[in-house]
């Protein structure tokens, strides 16, 4: 599997990020079966987060195995200082672990969460605290918005964030306020050498009213393998990207790493993702928590 720099971490990261809300809502044994079709398939990038159920704990067993071989990322979804911190401790118990390599300021997709998070008493604070105890090795930025690059941007404008994990796919890239605000971000990104990550690569749309929730994923994810094929193709052609996270349903994880192996090119990858009337943005209507 391609490898990419992390930003100025220097890790070379798989460009697919294994994303641990997968296993959020499995037992063990699919949890375990899960993870070795990753590690099988070179993925050296593993992304968990309190938020996401029992992953954590699902990913504990493994690290006596893995831990030294992968690069390990959780997050917060705490806004004050004190919170956070109780939380940052509480992830590496769970995860069985004395350190990970990132922690993220979690869903921070518009300027009032900035502000809280970045402010005296944020979340920030603890998280740069996890760094300075060896908790951690780096701090960085993630959300979920139809504004969260924007809000990103601001954020590495106020702080050095060493990695940003903010959504892009095709119909995200055609929204024009949404191209411009991910072309700015770009270029701090760059300009600081900041590892850029990227979700939602393989939504679809927002799950419709009334209609049978078939995966884990809070958004109507890509299904059928060619369309998954097309996305991902997309999002890997933009080399600012150093990598995506897989979607959160381990049934779609095989479908991902096999387009990650056979891609083609964006033009027709954006043609083929078009030809879906129903393709559009997950920020349309989201989850209030979200």
């Amino acid at each position: 599997m391609e490898r990419r720099r992390l930003g100025r971490i220097g890790h070379e990261s798989s460009v697919l990020i294994y994303g641990g809300a997968a296993l959020g809502e499995v037992d063990q044994d699919t949890a375990d079966a899960s993870i070795q079709e990753a590690l099988d398939a070179g993925i050296n990038h593993f992304d968990v987060a309190p938020g996401y159920g029992d992953a954590e704990l699902r990913l504990a067993p493994w690290m006596p195995r893995i831990r030294d071989e992968i690069f390990l990322a959780t997050k917060t979804d705490e806004r004050d200082a004190e919170a956070a911190w109780t939380q940052i401790n509480r992830s590496l118990e769970r995860l069985g672990t004395d350190r990970v390599d990132l922690i993220q300021l979690h869903a921070i997709g518009n300027l009032e969460l900035l502000d809280q998070v970045t402010g005296p008493g944020g979340a920030l604070e603890a998280a740069l605290r996890a760094q300075e105890e060896g908790l951690a090795g780096a701090v960085g930025i993630t959300g979920h918005t139809h504004t969260a690059a924007s809000t990103h941007l601001e954020g590495l404008r106020r702080h050095p964030f060493a990695t940003v994990l903010t959504p892009l796919n095709v119909a995200l890239w055609n929204r024009p306020d949404y191209r411009a605000d991910y072309e700015e971000l770009v270029a701090e990104a760059q300009r600081q050498d900041a590892g850029l990550m990227t979700i939602k690569t393989v939504s679809r749309r927002n799950w419709p009213d009334g209609a049978e929730k078939t995966h884990a994923t809070w958004y109507e994810p890509q299904t059928d393998p060619e369309r998954i094929r097309a996305a991902v193709s997309w999002v890997l052609a933009h080399r600012e990207v150093t990598g995506l996270a897989t979607p959160g349903d381990v049934r779609l994880l095989r479908h991902v790493v096999a387009a990650e192996a056979d891609r083609m090119s964006p033009g027709e990858a954006e043609a083929l993702l078009h030809a879906d009337p129903a393709y559009a943005s997950p920020f349309v209507s989201m989850p209030p928590d979200l």
